[in-house]
């Protein structure tokens, strides 16, 4: 196991497009770190930087305090999971996970000892003499994950290695890796855009947005204070409401087409008070029949045990989640007009306008 450490990384191409803009961050020793972000941000660059894949533009990147820069992939004692599993159809199972150790010169008594340590571990011992034809997506994901394991790497590397899998086996392979991190404690970077996947297997998580990292923080921290507009829509399902408001000096709020919010003022801040700024609240924090925005229901949504109320409170887009059963003892439908309302449990958010970052003191 190893540290992994940004020091101002920055990545351009054609000698002037700029990628990822600089990252500081070190990952601590066992640590499981979330790269998140939509495509096009820059996360599989960065991951693939740490790889040795692509070369960094400026500043370093270190494994267990040494700098990687200008070391070559095989030297830095790194494992990559790779989205498309990247197994060898001719090989076996077996010879799939043991082909690194083989190319390594190891002894075929270490190899044999270190495949099957990994096949018992992710459940492989029955399909070692199976070619990946044979296996199921998440079978085919495991043997790439076995061909890590044997490595016993300093760091793993994970490139969206869920995303070819269906809803429901997603789900299960999550457990499989949070298991699996517990039983090896090895530090890992693992690279997608789904914020569920972020939020549940994260010890932290970094979220990007065009090559800028808007965020560094627990799951959490990221989800109850998001640092800007961006990560407020971003982590979240749904997203949170983000309505353009004006705040009088007395904590009237008006929206920015002039609709007064029923919003007590002793719930707005004095940082945000005399100013236009970007009011946020998450869907689930926000109840029905109770004072604050009138908005127009334009669609109910089902989703079994709980329903997305969808509607509008003047030019901005508002979202209400709700238990089924609220919803149907309200009897509402498309067309209505309803009051909802902060919860009163979980604080307004506030952005700056301008920057679309948090306002300080909020």
């Amino acid at each position: 196991m190893a540290t992994l450490s940004f020091r101002n990384v920055k990545k351009t191409y054609a000698g002037d497009i700029p990628v990822i803009h600089g990252i500081d961050m070190d990952v601590a020793d066992g640590e499981f770190v979330v790269i998140v972000g939509p495509s096009g941000c820059g996360k599989s660059t960065l991951m693939r930087m740490v790889a040795g894949l692509e070369t960094v533009t400026s500043g370093e990147i270190q494994i267990d305090g040494k700098t990687v820069n200008n070391l070559e992939p095989a030297e830095r004692d790194i494992a990559m999971v790779f989205q498309n599993y990247a197994l060898y159809p001719h090989m076996s199972v077996y010879q799939n996970m043991a082909y690194g150790l083989k190319i390594r010169k190891m002894s075929k008594d270490e190899i044999r000892s270190r495949v099957e340590a990994a096949a018992q571990i992710l459940e492989l011992g029955a399909l070692l003499e199976r070619r990946p034809r044979q296996l199921s997506g998440g079978q085919r994901q495991r043997v790439a994950m076995g061909r890590a394991i044997v490595r016993e790497p300093k760091v793993f590397l994970f490139d969206e290695p869920l995303s070819n899998l269906d809803a429901k086996l997603r789900v299960a392979m999550r457990l499989e890796l949070l298991k699996l991190h517990r039983r090896l404690g090895t530090t890992s970077l693992y690279v997608t855009h789904d914020q569920v996947e972020a939020m549940t297997l994260a010890h932290r998580m970094i979220v990007m947005n065009k090559g800028v990292p808007e965020q560094i923080g627990t799951p959490m921290e990221v989800f109850e204070r998001p640092a800007s507009t961006f990560v407020a829509s971003f982590i979240g399902s749904p997203p949170m409401n983000l309505i353009a408001v004006d705040v009088q000096g007395d904590g009237t709020v008006k929206t920015s087409d002039g609709l007064e919010l029923a919003i007590a003022p002793n719930s707005v801040p004095r940082a945000v008070r005399g100013r236009s700024v970007i009011m946020g609240m998450r869907p689930e924090h926000v109840v029905l029949n109770a004072p604050g925005l009138r908005i127009e229901v334009e669609m109910v949504e089902t989703l079994g045990s709980e329903q997305l109320v969808h509607g509008r409170c003047g030019k901005a887009e508002v979202v209400v989640r709700c238990a089924t059963r609220q919803l149907q003892e309200s009897v509402i439908k498309a067309g209505d007009q309803i009051d909802i309302g902060a919860d009163g449990r979980h604080p307004l958010h506030w952005f700056e306008v301008d920057t679309s970052r948090r306002v300080e003191g909020t």
